[in-house]
């Protein structure tokens, strides 16, 4: 069941040794499992199938405090998440966050280890596997390359780092800067990481080379932009390519935001000008100020080079109300892409809707797809409710068949999962929408607002998604609540941010909980001897004992109820025993049997 927020309540679950109440809702169907007397299964849980996600987790600072923008950045991966809060204490931080069960708990605080006040370290985060990366635009070393000598001064030429786990425990492994630091460069503007991959933009670097690895020195390009890729051979990085726009020119922000998986790195130039359409068109057309591009690079071996050269298939730019601002954001994963225009104009709605510039700064979002080596567009994406000034695509994040984009000045009131969406009593409280892939075709699953909906919240302005989880941040969210599940209601801390977790539903990745493997039987089993199984460790946390229901066998298809929670593996015991070790009668009627965890 789930209350008036979208988040899944936690009803008791009616059942009996001798039956099972169904609820209303369609019963799922798995098949039995078993020709011998101690068959075993799995079973592989779903949400209901209208309720597409719910809210797990309102995450906070541990330290929560007025301007620290917890929620400005946002990264997850598995049962591990990084919400990063470039206001915290003047110098900023980065929370690590990790999963018990159902329960986020927070693992660690991270910090750089040469603090100085505005550093705005945690503008940016990205995280895979146990290594997190942490942006600071504004740090102030002249130092260049790995682990550079951090005394002199270049004034926001910025900085990242690099940090690893070992068990449960953070360290710092690395401290990057460019290999041509520049003052005012914003090195860490964005960062992602793949692997022993990881990628660094610098939006504000000022080089007028092209393509991959070349002169660095010559800063007659101002914030044309640049980023940098960095490799790690057991625990050491170094940097493995310099790259630049393939049509360099002054203010077109190339780095403004990155992406990388595997062998691929997705770099986003919001700021470019090209009037050029779709992908590999003219780049020399400066008809479109601001329009934006983005470009695909991958690597040969030990070798970069630029493959494509991404354009909106509706580029946009000039006017009163600037250009669309195509690559503000950018996610990949394997051989598709997602990109972000925040601003740009269409009043359409849904996916691949009519364009036309009847909503100013409503924001888009655009899918595409690599066969081979060659790139196309596969979707126009829009919000639901479009309206202009939405920001939608400021943030977008892309895992499988699951993309997130956020729309940090949505302004419904509405709350929790695909609420009203007509209702703008919430001006610039923000939203996520999550779109779905089937075949080629993509459809907007879920609309997400917060729990605790407020003006100004900007809910949105960070997103991420993975296999596991999708993570929110509103960095704007005043409550002064500390930790996971606090008071969301106490609006006394202005600008403390916030982040919010979900759960996706059917056909998402990371819907419900994970089936687990097949245990074994450890001896057969009789009535008079007894037996003994080993079954694998949850993965999950029940909120109750686990309830064991007992049957017979089975061979063909038979009905389970739709889970109250999660379904754990377990034994069948045929009926004729009379009763299992431990005392449970076994029930007559129940054709299976399995461990519900209700939670």
């Amino acid at each position: 069941m789930f209350d008036a927020r979208g988040a899944l309540s936690r009803p008791r679950a009616a059942i009996s040794m001798a039956r099972v109440v169904r609820p209303r809702r369609q019963w799922r169907r798995l098949l039995g499992v078993s020709t011998y007397a101690c068959a075993l299964f799995a079973m592989v849980p779903h949400l209901p199938d209208d309720r597409p996600a719910q809210q797990l987790a309102y995450l906070k600072s541990s330290n929560t405090q007025a301007g620290g923008l917890f929620g400005w950045s946002v990264a997850v991966s598995g049962d591990t998440l990084v919400v990063g809060a470039p206001g915290e204490d003047g110098y900023g931080a980065a929370y690590v966050l990790v999963r018990s069960g159902t329960t986020w708990v927070q693992q660690t605080c991270l910090e750089a280890w040469n603090p100085h006040n505005a550093d705005w370290f945690g503008a940016s985060v990205a995280i895979s596997g146990d290594t997190i990366v942490v942006g600071a635009w504004q740090e102030n070393s002249n130092a260049t390359g790995v682990d550079g000598n951090q005394t002199g001064f270049a004034s926001a030429s910025g900085a990242a780092y690099v940090f690893v786990r070992s068990g449960t425990s953070w360290s710092q492994q690395a401290y990057l800067k460019a290999s041509n630091t520049g003052a005012g460069d914003h090195f860490g503007t964005s960062v992602s990481i793949s692997g022993d991959t990881l990628v660094v933009g610098a939006n504000r670097e000022g080089s007028s080379s092209t393509g991959v690895n070349g002169a660095e020195g010559d800063d007659s390009a101002p914030s044309s932009g640049a980023a940098y890729v960095f490799e790690r051979s057991g625990s050491a990085w170094s940097q493995a390519a310099y790259l630049k726009a393939s049509n360099t020119e002054a203010s077109d922000g190339f780095g403004s935001s990155v992406a990388v998986s595997g062998s691929t790195v997705i770099v986003g130039a919001s700021f470019e000008s090209s009037g050029a359409d779709g992908v590999g068109g003219d780049q020399s057309d400066n008809s479109a100020q601001d329009a934006g591009a983005a470009y695909v690079f991958v690597r040969d071996g030990a070798g970069w080079s630029q493959q494509a050269y991404l354009k909106a298939s509706n580029s946009g730019g000039g006017g009163a109300f600037g250009g669309d601002e195509f690559g503000t954001s950018v996610s990949i994963s394997g051989d598709t892409a997602v990109v972000g225009a925040r601003w740009e104009d269409s009043a359409a709605t849904g996916v691949d809707g009519p364009d036309n510039n009847f909503a100013q700064r409503a924001g888009a979002a655009y899918v595409f797809e690599r066969a081979g080596t060659t790139w196309s567009q596969q979707a126009y994406l829009k919000a639901s409710n479009t309206e202009a000034f939405e920001n939608f695509g400021e943030s977008v994040s892309i895992s499988g068949d699951t993309v997130v984009v956020g729309a940090s000045w949505e302004d419904s009131s509405a709350s929790g999962i695909d609420g009203d969406q007509i209702d703008n009593g919430s001006p610039e409280s923000g939203a996520a929408y999550v779109f779905t892939r089937t075949g080629a075709t993509w459809s907007q699953s879920a609309y997400l607002k917060a729990s605790n909906t407020d003006a100004s919240d900007l809910f949105g302005s960070s997103v991420a998604v993975s296999a596991s989880a999708l993570v929110v941040g509103a960095h704007d969210e005043a409550s002064s609540s500390t930790g996971v599940d606090g008071d969301e209601s106490d609006d006394s801390a202005a600008d403390a941010g916030a982040a919010y977790v979900f759960a996706l539903g059917p056909g998402i990745p990371g819907s419900g909980c994970p089936g687990e493997a097949a245990p074994t039987c450890d001896s057969v089993p009789s009535a008079s001897l007894g037996f003994s199984i080993s079954c694998p460790t949850l993965t999950q946390t029940c909120d109750t004992v686990p309830i064991v229901l007992f049957g017979a066998c089975a061979t063909t298809q038979f009905d389970v109820p739709p889970p109250l929670g999660c379904g754990y593996c377990d034994f069948l015991v045929d009926q004729s025993w009379g009763s299992s070790p431990g005392g449970f009668v076994v029930g007559t009627g129940i054709t299976a049997g399995f461990v519900l965890c209700v939670q």
